[in-house]
């Protein structure tokens, strides 16, 4: 399943948030991410349609198995990525804010071969 750009930032926001609360709801998200209320309960709507995010009574939300698959695949290209822009010497908040804009596009052969290159001769 093929997750839009947006979609994958929402979901890797749930994901961070839920790493340190048991409670994240929509206006945590909107918060986190500087999107207004209807932007961010669309965007909501659309990844529980596609059965991504759960939402209950309570207005908590919790990623479904195949939501927390796509979450960690996106935080661990966005982490791996900053890590190595960070170690070519470049600046914290440019290297975090390029590797957003990277992650969602880069190749998993591409992506692959980072990791092992910097496996293989540190970070």
């Amino acid at each position: 399943m093929a997750v839009a750009e947006s979609g994958e930032m929402y979901l890797e926001t749930i994901y961070v948030l839920s790493q340190n609360s048991s409670s994240v709801r929509a206006i945590d998200v909107g918060e986190y991410m500087g999107f207004s209320k209807p932007s961010v309960s669309r965007a909501l709507g659309l990844l529980k349609d596609e059965g991504l995010i759960t939402k209950d009574e309570n207005g908590f939300l919790k990623l479904t198995n195949a939501g927390l698959k796509h979450a960690k695949r996106i935080y661990e290209r966005h982490t791996v990525l900053s890590e190595l822009f960070i170690g070519l010497g470049v600046d914290e908040k440019t290297a975090t804010d390029d590797a957003c804009r990277i992650e969602h596009y880069i190749s998993d052969k591409t992506f692959n071969a980072i990791k092992a290159h910097m496996k293989k001769h540190g970070s």
